[in-house]
């Protein structure tokens, strides 16, 4: 059988069938997807494809897309002050705890911005089991804004590892800084022309569609976001992320809008990312010394940094949904990967601790789902 033909079969039946083991072993359908690939690719069955490559690339960029329409900036904005304090000193005591323990324990300094990262991509599934609970609302917010601090210095990183410390660095900074400025002014104006001449939104995206014009403007804005990254030499998933903020910023009135674009991405382009990342995971490095046990150092000081910053929301939340908010950001896959690979591929970590930081992150999902249920579960029966 031809190579292609079979590796399109493959992912064919991964994206079919993971759903089922999920439920059948109780774990999110993601780190199954990443697991199958991996097995299927140690067993022949998946290999390296330019257009798989390219489409998975195109999975992690609609995967940051679809966590930008879980933030809605007139929300965020509305957020009492004493809040967003307190979710900047929750985001500054995570690297205050990361650099800390770099410096303990000897680390490379990419570890610094590696360990606090922060996605809201898994939060959002989070919220589909357990509802709008406080904990998960001010998850949503810190996170949100945790996202957008962690793709800048993703975004800074990756030009500091490419082209190191120099003019380059500083152009990409410079950038970025317009870009930002020119990203305010825009949904400054949005907001204002939406707030005088609400019909706007309406008319953009009517209520009665039968033209897909949703589907097509969310495309629009995203592929416009997209290009304009890569024409400015930055961080493509920024840009992404910001796409998706428009939705349900500017266009309130199609809140099912949110849940058409994220069916579409979780039912093939996202499950393809997953796929891709898990044929970069070896599973013969299993067997690599001290692998396993610094994997779960890894996972083990993300997951004490997180919980013991949330600590500075227990006069808001309590103690015990602190906790759950801080486990909730403990499970920045996408991101972690992403800046991994970004790292390994310019020489900052070795091979060892790439697979290592692939291997916390899917320690990192499983746990934290497993001890999420666990604390929720005995909540409800004190509650009963």
């Amino acid at each position: 059988m031809n190579e292609n033909v079979l590796l399109i079969i493959t992912i064919s039946l991964i994206i079919i069938f993971s759903p089922f083991f999920a439920r059948l072993v109780k774990l999110p359908t993601t780190p199954i997807e990443i697991i199958m690939g991996s097995i299927f690719a140690y067993i022949g069955f998946l290999h390296d494809e330019h257009l798989f490559e390219v489409v998975a690339e195109f999975g992690f960029l609609y995967l940051m897309f679809i966590a930008g329409t879980e933030i809605n900036l007139k929300d965020v904005i509305k957020t009492p002050s004493n809040i967003i304090k307190k979710v900047i000193f929750y985001l500054l005591l995570l690297y205050i705890f990361s650099i800390m323990l770099s410096l303990y324990m000897g680390l490379s300094k990419i570890f610094m911005v590696l360990l606090p990262l922060i996605s809201v991509g898994l939060v959002a599934t989070l919220s589909k089991e357990y509802g709008k609970t406080p904990w998960l609302t001010l998850s949503m917010t810190a996170g949100g804004i945790g996202e957008v601090v962690s793709i800048g210095l993703l975004t800074i990183t990756s030009a500091g590892l490419e082209s190191g410390l120099g003019m380059d660095l500083l152009k990409t900074i410079l950038a970025l800084g317009i870009f930002i400025a020119f990203m305010f002014v825009l949904f400054r104006t949005m907001g204002l022309l939406t707030w005088w001449f609400p019909a706007i939104s309406t008319y953009l995206m009517p209520h009665k569609d039968n033209q897909e014009q949703d589907i097509r403007l969310s495309m629009g804005i995203f592929f416009l976001l997209v290009g304009s990254m890569l024409y400015l030499e930055l961080e493509l998933a920024f840009g992404a992320f910001l796409a998706g903020m428009f939705i349900p910023t500017f266009f309130i009135h199609k809140k099912d809008l949110p849940e058409k674009l994220e069916s579409f991405g979780f039912g093939f382009l996202i499950p393809i990312f997953f796929i891709h990342i898990g044929t970069t995971f070896n599973l013969d490095s299993l067997f690599m010394h001290g692998l396993i046990s610094i994997a779960v150092k890894i996972a083990l000081a993300m997951i004490l940094i997180r919980v013991l910053a949330s600590l500075v929301f227990f006069k808001e939340i309590g103690l015990k949904d602190s906790i759950l908010m801080g486990l909730s950001h403990s499970m920045p896959l996408t991101l972690l990967i992403a800046m991994a690979t970004l790292a390994y591929h310019a020489n900052s970590i070795d091979i060892l601790h790439y697979y290592a930081f692939i291997l916390a992150a899917l320690f990192q999902v499983i746990s934290v789902m497993i001890v999420i249920k666990l604390i929720n579960n005995l909540n409800e029966k004190n509650l009963v």
